[in-house]
């Protein structure tokens, strides 16, 4: 008798471990569990599969809260040895509409209306600056 009773705990810590690890692999935090509006407005990743990937990202924030700005840049995606750059314009119009692999990265034109620029290296360094073009 006590064979079965252990049977029985053993399958439900089982479906339990089962249950429990399919909720958390489901409900990872992510961009739109963030408190700020968000857009993409412009992106560009190099083609090269093999060597450094490089990512640039224009993006439009509706406010200025720093540590989210900071959140959004590292949920945005990253490849070892590669570079990925995220910069925050304060409008949906003054935002570029192509980013470029190297500097300037976008027109200067966008310079006085970019207010964060988040960088994650490829040695995984990451650093964000306010108001980086001025």
């Amino acid at each position: 008798m006590p064979t079965r009773y252990l049977f029985y705990v053993i399958i439900l810590i089982v479906v339990f471990l089962v249950i429990w690890i399919g909720k958390e692999s489901f409900t990872q935090p992510g961009v739109n569990d963030l408190e700020l509006e968000f857009e993409e407005m412009a992106f560009y990743r190099n083609e090269n599969n093999t060597g450094p990937v490089i990512r640039v990202y224009s993006v439009y924030a509706a406010d200025t809260l720093w540590n989210i700005l900071e959140e959004y840049g590292a949920f945005m995606p990253h490849t070892k040895y590669g570079n990925t750059k995220v910069f925050f314009f304060d409008s949906k119009e003054n935002s570029p509409k192509t980013t470029f692999p190297e500097e300037p990265y976008f027109d200067e034109k966008y310079y006085k209306h970019c207010i964060g620029k988040y960088e994650k290296s490829s040695m995984g360094d990451e650093k964000f600056v306010k108001f980086p073009f001025r």
